[in-house]
């Protein structure tokens, strides 16, 4: 795709209408607040092709599965976000002619997503098929401050006439997916209000009654004065609107403010639903337009204090590290246990919704390094409350012990029914485990294996000694698994599934270990629970011990799997551009029995556990595998980027990272009409942090090789790191590390040790 986005370092701009990228632009500009969220649909009508998408955090409904060869274990629904009551919603009829851009004359078109203040503004002009001409502009935002507000400035000037206008502001809960399995809507009717200026809508889902209630008030001024006169309102089943007549005077701007109330029985009684969604828009509607979007201005600089990466000399590099950290942090907010990261956030409909291992692999170092400690704490609580459910995951598919995450879920139970990765791609099971050691190996938190972690490991310790099986010629097997390259299935002995199911016993062995001299009565309580046998552990060595890995001596890289060799290998250089992206251009026949990788595999157990490796065997498999994968997944770039950057290959680190960064602004895929890749923008920030920055966390020190790429001035970023926050910046000269914090903090940056102390900064040249 022709990139067709303005470069600018704080704002995506947009700066003519071509409906060709409308549903791209939709994802892009979408906004959100860890409660709700918002595709950038248009509020007035648009009759073109459009995916209209209104969110709410943790509503979702079980759209039963629809496949076409019912396999025994398959789940029976897929847990999907739900595409809630449209409450943006606005209609013009100027002199009985309705405004919409999909049939209008669009003489100019600005649009601009203002991520530093954190909202989203419009501005056209169109003439009607009358000749009329108007102006526009409209801001919205959905509120940090407030999670359950969203508000709406709309403001329409008649550029060449005066007119009769009718303006119909609504709230429409009679919608559906558009990726619902069996084409049903999935919402009641429960109630619906409209009452001069205000109006409400609310539903329930047909299947788990979450209920929902949007509730609206709208305000329409000539000037200065606000309009009082001609109002109707209509409802129906789900739906409910106030309409205004008025007169448009000549170059005179009429504005509509409509806020929205958008509340849950995630968070409110049924019977009160109501009235907490009117106490809610009541303050928003008495703050006013103005003050809310202050308000919202001033949080957002709040976490950009944090959060912000500064990139001076590639304005295309720093507006795409800002785009994916604007997503993430108005996507996950940490402050409820029980809501994750969907691949999509609040931006698409696309994989439901749901949580996946991108959680664990590839989001926490973002808010482990950004966020109060309390907040990546949130996340690895949210799979400790889905132990029982992992447990009875794995007795589905016939475990007689153990734990087994799903691939897929919304509350715990498995909801993904492909079955090469519903039932093979296992190895999502070590990045949970792993999760736990890289939160206890970056905070120190050491507490939280004797709360909550052990019970975690321990039962997906068992889940890996039931996986596997012992064979003479080999030792420890594991077959009939797909790893992280999706594009080979049904594999024996996938390296990576392998390694870091050895690795979780490992580490499961350690945790006891730690317990047992740190706190024996701890350690006594939790083998009593959780029934650990000396026989049970005895194993548990065995398989560490005697686990298999395939291994190519000519070449001295781990193989992806058993036959990987016999395939024919060839770079994906060799390839024509006609086949690219190869999972659109190829049958799946093809894509399977191709060398072909889609992301990184063994390359991801590499990153994971690099402390294990040596840079020689970090580069004969980088070497290796990289130059066949395709990066056909979003989560591909940033760790080719990060290990890149470790072995000095300055050129292909930096080209992952820009594939990275601007994989959804440029549409690399060509999916991004979708949504946005939310859970791979974490990845970015790794690339830079882990990548650029060379940051580890080795011996409870933090050690930071950082290099800077050659068409950068300067960059810079901020860590926290035990209590401390760090800045951390790089020229091409010299590195810079200030401590902001009261704390201490010991570091070792390129081979030298430092003691940081607060409010002090270090410098060397590099």
């Amino acid at each position: 795709m022709k990139p067709y986005l303005k470069e600018h370092p704080w704002s995506i701009i947009e700066d003519s209408f071509d409906k060709n990228y409308h549903q791209i632009s939709e994802s892009i500009f979408s906004i959100g607040n860890g409660h709700m969220g918002q595709r950038a649909n248009f509020e007035e009508t648009y009759s073109g092709e459009s995916l209209q998408g209104s969110y709410m955090a943790g509503v979702y409904y079980p759209d039963k599965t629809r496949v076409g060869w019912w396999k025994n274990g398959y789940p029976e629904y897929f847990a999907k976000v739900l595409n809630a009551t449209n409450w943006i919603g606005l209609s013009f009829k100027i002199d009985g002619e309705e405004l919409d851009l999909n049939k209008a004359d669009v003489k100019s078109f600005y649009r601009e997503l203002n991520m530093k203040e954190g909202y989203l503004t419009r501005k056209f002009t169109a003439e009607l098929s009358a000749g009329k001409v108007v102006e526009v502009e409209a801001t919205r935002f959905v509120s940090i401050v407030n999670k359950e507000i969203g508000a709406i400035e709309y403001k329409l000037t008649p550029v060449n006439f005066s007119a009769t206008v009718q303006v119909c502001s609504y709230l429409d809960g009679d919608i559906k997916n558009e990726d619902a399995n069996y084409d049903e809507k999935f919402w009641d009717p429960v109630h619906v209000s409209a009452e001069d200026e205000r109006t409400s809508v609310t539903v329930k889902t047909k299947k788990l009654d979450f209920y929902y209630c949007a509730m609206q008030e709208t305000h329409i001024y000539q000037g200065d004065e606000r309009q009082t006169g001609s109002v109707l309102n209509n409802e129906t089943e789900k739906y409910s609107d106030v309409t205004f007549e008025l007169e448009l005077n000549e170059n005179t701007p009429m504005t509509v403010y409509k806020y929205a109330a958008n509340v849950t029985n995630r968070d409110h009684d049924i019977s009160e639903l109501e009235k907490a969604a009117a106490l809610s828009l009541d303050q928003a509607v008495q703050k006013g337009f103005t003050q809310l979007k202050t308000e919202q201005s001033q949080q957002w600089e709040k976490k950009w204090l944090d959060s912000d990466i500064v990139i001076e000399g590639d304005v295309s590099a720093q507006q795409g590290i800002r785009f994916n950290i604007f997503q993430l942090n108005q996507t996950y907010t940490g402050e409820d246990e029980r809501l994750n990261i969907g691949p999509k956030g609040f931006t698409g409909e696309k994989y439901g919704g749901s949580t996946y291992w991108d959680t664990e692999a590839y989001c926490l170092p973002f808010y482990l390094a950004t966020s109060e400690q309390r907040i990546p704490r949130n996340l690895l609580i949210y799979r400790y409350n889905h132990l029982e459910k992992a447990k009875e995951n794995a007795a589905k598919l016939g475990f007689s012990k153990g734990a087994l995450y799903p691939m897929v879920t919304m509350n715990g139970e498995e909801s993904h029914n492909e079955w090469e990765i519903t039932f093979e791609e296992i190895h999502r099971n070590g990045a949970i485990a792993y999760a736990i050691y890289n939160y206890v190996n970056y905070t120190g938190d050491k507490s939280y294996l004797g709360e909550y972690g052990i019970e975690v490991l321990t039962e997906i310790s068992r889940f890996w000694e039931d996986r596997v099986h012992y064979v003479e010629h080999k030792g420890y097997v594991m077959i009939g698994v797909t790893g992280p390259n999706e594009y080979e299935n049904n594999v024996h002995n996938n390296w990576y599934t392998n390694r870091i199911a050895a690795w979780t016993l490992e580490y499961t062995l350690n945790v006891l270990d730690y317990l047992k001299d740190s706190d024996p009565d701890l350690y006594k309580k939790w083998v009593a629970k959780l029934a650990i046998k000396e026989e049970e552990t005895s194993k548990w060595a065995d398989i560490i011990h005697r686990m298999y890995y395939p291994y190519d001596e000519q070449r001295g890289v781990f193989l992806q799997q058993d036959l990987f060799l016999d395939k024919e290998l060839m770079p994906v250089a060799e390839l024509d551009d006609r086949h690219l992206p190869i999972n659109q251009n190829w049958s799946w026949d093809r894509i399977l029995r191709s060398c072909f990788i889609k992301q990184a595999d063994v390359l991801q157990g590499l990153y994971f556990l690099n402390n294990e490796f040596d840079m020689d065997t970090k580069k004969r498999n980088f070497d290796f595998y990289e130059p066949m994968t395709v990066h056909e997944s979003s989560l591909s770039p940033c760790v080719h980027a990060i290990l890149a950057c470790e072995l000095g290959y300055k050129e292909k680190a930096y080209e992952m990272y820009l594939r990275t960064a601007r994989l959804d602004l440029d549409n690399y895929n060509n999916d991004t009409e979708d949504g946005c890749h939310i859970t791979s923008m974490a990845g970015t920030w790794m690339s830079v942090v882990e990548g650029f920055g060379g940051m580890k966390i080795k011996n409870d020190q933090l050690i930071l090789n950082p290099f800077i790429p050659g068409n950068w001035t300067s960059y810079s970023f901020k860590i926290v790191f035990r209590h401390a926050r760090l800045r951390v910046q790089i020229d091409q000269k010299h590195i810079d590390v200030t401590n902001e914090s009261d704390v201490a903090v010991d570091a070792v940056i390129h081979g030298e040790q430092f003691r940081i102390e607060g409010k002090s900064s270090v410098s060397l040249d590099h």
